[in-house]
């Protein structure tokens, strides 16, 4: 062999080498026994941080790190998802959160923290909440049609709860008036429970709840469940129907919990955190929980996150805009 050609075979080598030795290099660093934040932008004790909590526990586990959950509320999400966007992109710091500051509050705030595309690598969509349209026990209200020709037939007279101003929940009442035409009064609260708490004692007319939270009270007898959001009939409430099936077309609403890190984190990182997040799903005490939760879990690719949010974001859009909604 000459020497021309070993030299060649050698440079061939080397260069083969260093190819199958940059992933690991992309990711043979990280997370290095650095301790981990997983933000949840909501106070403790809810469906985002209950679920954050579990997701967090086993991705510290699966990757050799401490992952600490910090709970930073405020501004409907939007405080703990700025800080993460100003967060170094290395990895260290990820967003657990919801629909709410991703896809709908960016719509009503004119000079937002963050961009909610542009500040944020997607990771995964974790799962699904569809919503139930409830009335208190005392509404004479049998149907989502009785309900509309109510309001039609006495307009301002009816009212619906929801969490706050740029939650899911009220985008639901907002979307239903858009569809129908008719004028009812929206009553914000701080949170689903209080919100729930009125409807029960007849104080709100109606509202759209998540199916775990008002579940108990339509199995009581204390709230009437009226109609689904989901696309199909639900497991749960077998005998409640779809929007759809209410006479509602595309009203199709299910709030969604997702994972992102800061814009600029290393493609490698996304992927490793994806593959785990998505094989905790399917751990069977997660599964349990997240049905307890009435969550749907989808563990998603980052593209596929990117394109729901982006979808979400422009529908919500569309409909903020034509019903005038603003931030309180």
């Amino acid at each position: 062999m000459t020497l021309f050609r070993r030299r060649a075979l050698a440079a061939i080598a080397l260069s083969l080498l260093a190819i199958a030795a940059a992933p690991a290099k992309a990711q043979g660093g990280w997370p290095a026994g650095r301790p981990m934040t997983w933000v949840v932008p909501y106070p403790p004790g809810g469906t985002t941080d209950i679920l954050g909590r579990a997701i967090a526990l086993r991705l510290g586990a699966s990757l050799g790190a401490t992952l600490v959950v910090d709970n930073k509320a405020g501004a409907t999400g939007t405080i703990g998802s700025a800080f993460v966007a100003r967060a170094a992109p290395d990895g260290y710091t990820l967003l657990g959160t919801s629909i709410g500051p991703q896809a709908i509050v960016p719509n009503l705030v004119p000079k937002m923290q963050y961009d909610p595309i542009k500040a944020f690598e997607p990771v995964a969509l974790i799962g699904t909440i569809p919503h139930v349209l409830v009335v208190g026990s005392s509404q004479p209200f049998r149907s989502v049609r009785e309900l509309v020709e109510q309001a039609k037939a006495q307009p301002d007279t009816l009212s619906f709860a929801s969490g706050g101003t740029g939650t899911i929940l009220q985008m639901q009442g907002e979307l239903l008036r858009l569809q129908t035409g008719v004028r009812m009064t929206h009553v914000p609260y701080k949170g689903d429970t209080p919100a729930i708490q009125d409807v029960l004692a007849g104080h709100a007319t109606f509202m759209f709840a998540p199916v775990a939270a008002a579940l108990p009270h339509i199995q009581g007898g204390r709230l009437r469940a009226l109609a689904v959001t989901s696309a199909a009939r639900l497991k749960a409430l077998p005998d409640v129907p779809t929007m759809s099936q209410a006479g509602f077309k595309d009203f199709v609403v299910e709030q969604w919990q997702a994972v992102y890190a800061p814009a600029g984190t290393p493609a490698a990182v996304v992927r490793r955190l994806n593959q785990e997040i998505v094989r905790i799903l399917k751990d069977p005490e997660v599964a349990a929980m997240a049905d307890r939760l009435g969550i749907t879990l989808v563990g998603s690719t980052p593209q596929q996150l990117a394109d729901t949010q982006k979808a979400d974001l422009a529908k919500w859009g569309r409909v903020i805009k034509d019903a005038g909604v603003r931030m309180d």
